[in-house]
């Protein structure tokens, strides 16, 4: 499956366009994890668990959004973006989207 965040695949050329495929995922943050976040405030610098449960979160959301491409008969998905919002307190969903394209 080809991914790309542009409209057109270079050296490839659309021959159907197949619609939205989406894919997303929610996580809430861990108590524990922010006491460590707390305690970065003071001191400065990255706070490495939450870097990775958003790593983790973007890379579920992009399978997801394979996932639903690969049932629409894609082989590939254009215009790729990524957006998140908070559902409630401590939990937010990022949700990955494209267009699912079928290339030549």
């Amino acid at each position: 499956m080809i991914i790309t965040t542009i409209d057109t695949i270079a050296d490839k050329k659309i021959v159907k366009t197949l619609g939205l495929a989406k894919g997303n995922t929610i996580r809430a943050r861990h108590a524990g994890h922010d006491i460590m976040a707390e305690l970065k405030n003071f001191v400065g610098g990255e706070i490495s668990d939450y870097t990775k449960m958003i790593a983790e979160a973007r890379e579920q959301a992009i399978d997801r959004m394979i996932d639903n491409a690969r049932e629409m008969g894609a082989n590939a998905i254009t215009g790729v973006r990524f957006t998140t919002s908070s559902v409630m307190q401590g939990a937010a969903e990022l949700l990955a989207y494209g267009t699912a394209v079928i290339i030549e």
